[in-house]
């Protein structure tokens, strides 16, 4: 099943299911029961979301970050052998772990924002890992339950800003510079999340590739690691990190500018396409 949030043209906000060309507005049905996805992941009631609501094409609706209100966005740096290798730095011995905050992300079809402050705005394609199901001091063995389903993420970093100090928040939460989406696909959808790949394309051309199995932390030992510090809950949103091929270690440089198009796609989930505009 594919869920997603979106504002209808009359600017109402609504959640529902894909199918096709077209989206059910299940939000329009339940609202009295669950306020948003956060609440149905919540609830455990995703399969309730099956065939409810008028269906409405889905290029009638704005598509939202499908979580618009996550407890936690948590990101994993520096967690592709073929990244690490690019940067030079030693391979991490717990992953690297940063937050973003909700403000920094725009949903599909959306324009990224490059500030004001700085010029140096790249992009990450990354998968992100959407938890359903609350737990502290999850093993490895476990943590697949844990997952909700996966979506795109394109990481967007404002390099200067990222090693102004040895904290990365600066640089990974200017407003609107990263996006998420355009749904959430669960995870009974995907049979093997290892075997899948990520892509990433500005303008058309391909700058970074990967499968999921050349992370340097599985998606378990990222979801064991944070839930030993915090306990994990529906809705929390993990981003699992992105492979080499970033602009800033590209020769030359590659850097995110007006009027380019930047698109993460993830093989068994969809696209993530946005424009890039000027602050």
């Amino acid at each position: 099943m594919r869920l997603v949030s979106f504002t209808t043209k009359s600017g109402q906000k609504s959640y529902g299911t894909v199918e096709g060309d077209i989206v059910l507005d299940a939000g329009a049905v339940l609202k009295e029961r669950f306020s948003d996805l956060r609440a149905v992941l919540e609830k455990n009631a995703v399969q309730e979301l099956a065939g409810k609501g008028e269906a409405i094409a889905l290029t009638e609706v704005t598509l939202l970050p499908p979580i618009g209100n996550p407890e936690k966005i948590l990101c994993v740096g520096l967690n592709y052998t073929s990244h690490i290798e690019e940067t030079g730095r030693p391979r991490p011995a717990q992953p690297a772990l940063f937050t973003r905050y909700p403000s920094s992300l725009i949903g599909h079809d959306q324009p990224l924002i490059r500030p004001k402050a700085s010029h140096e705005f790249d992009y990450e394609g990354e998968l992100v890992v959407i938890i359903g199901k609350s737990g502290r001091h999850i093993s490895k063995d476990d943590a697949m339950s844990h997952v909700a389903g996966y979506t795109c993420m394109n990481e967007g970093s404002i390099r200067d800003y990222q090693i102004h100090t040895s904290q990365f928040w600066p640089g990974k939460s200017f407003e609107a510079s990263g996006s998420i989406g355009p749904w959430i696909v669960t995870a009974d959808e995907i049979t093997d999340i290892t075997q899948e790949t990520v892509t990433t394309r500005i303008n058309g051309e391909i700058v970074q590739q990967a499968r999921f199995d050349d992370l340097a932390f599985s998606i378990p030992e990222i979801i064991a690691y944070i839930s030993t510090v915090i306990t994990l809950i529906p809705g929390d949103v993990i981003a699992t990190g992105t492979p080499g091929g970033v602009g800033k270690f590209r020769k030359p440089q590659l850097y995110l500018v007006p009027g380019m198009v930047a698109e993460v796609e993830i093989t068994g989930i969809g696209a993530l396409i946005n424009s890039v505009a000027d602050e």
